[in-house]
């Protein structure tokens, strides 16, 4: 499951009894987290600049120092808290931890910085965790295969690679819209199942628009390896997980 940092904190405690409620039927769910506004507004507050590239958040070292402060401390833990609030229990790291998250710099390194693409995830750590009964939350830093560079990572690429590797097929992009609507007669309806290509064919012809789309483009970066669909659901419905386990047509799914 991939969640925002602002959406996790908004949501009610009845999410994550859903989440217990599906590990007590022996269902785990692995969480990697975001949390962009949180790292903006500490940025903010500290006087540090910070600009984005193509949605990619220019990072040096002091960001960078911040971005683990935010992501892997405050964000993090506070989600484990809210998880372990329900009776479950649940365990926070980052990629760092363990070696978690192995990343190389992304392409046009020399305009973002210190943000990394994922090239190994270590799938073996997460399964332990999750055999010794707990809820792994992951917070998307990684490191350099030397072990001493450490790099940002964005959060919608670090859970398609988490999911890719831990050979998982469905992934789950809780935000606060309920799926990818689109005007039929005059009424906005959600699309139950809608392929890639359908999805950049809508962008171009504006049928998705405006803040929209940066959600839309991030479930579509989820859909790497393994993973061969991710449905889009709002997180505030009632026991959404076991619905989209359970198929009940919730959501939207994008499709290869």
């Amino acid at each position: 499951m991939k969640c925002g940092g602002s959406t996790l904190a908004a949501l009610p405690g009845s999410f994550f009894e859903d989440m217990r409620q599906l590990q007590d039927e022996g269902i785990v769910t692995v969480i990697v987290h975001g949390g962009g506004p949180a790292v903006s507004d500490t940025l903010n507050k500290l006087g540090i600049e910070t600009e984005f590239v193509n949605g990619l958040r220019k990072t040096n070292e002091a960001v960078l120092d911040v971005v683990e402060m935010v992501l892997s401390g405050q964000i993090n833990k506070e989600i484990v808290r809210r998880i372990q609030l329900t009776g479950a229990a649940a365990l926070g790291l980052s990629g760092v931890d363990g070696h978690l998250i192995e990343a190389q710099p992304v392409s046009n390194a020399h305009e973002v910085g210190l943000v990394g693409d994922v090239t190994k995830v270590n799938a073996e750590l997460i399964q332990g965790i999750v055999s010794m009964g707990y809820i792994p939350v992951i917070a998307p830093v990684g490191l350099g295969a030397d072990g001493g560079q450490r790099y940002n990572i964005n959060a919608d690429t670090a859970a398609g690679a988490v999911a890719s590797h831990l050979g998982v097929e469905q992934m789950i992009v809780v935000t606060d819209v309920p799926g990818i609507m689109k005007e039929v007669d005059g009424v906005k309806q959600v699309l139950p199942v809608v392929s890639v290509a359908e999805i950049e064919e809508m962008i171009a012809s504006g049928v998705i628009y405006g803040g929209m789309i940066p959600k839309v483009r991030a479930a579509i970066a989820c859909i790497q390896g393994k993973v061969q669909e991710v449905v889009i659901v709002n997180g505030s419905e009632p026991n959404v997980l076991s619905k989209v386990l359970k198929g009940t047509g919730i959501g939207t799914r994008i499709v290869r």
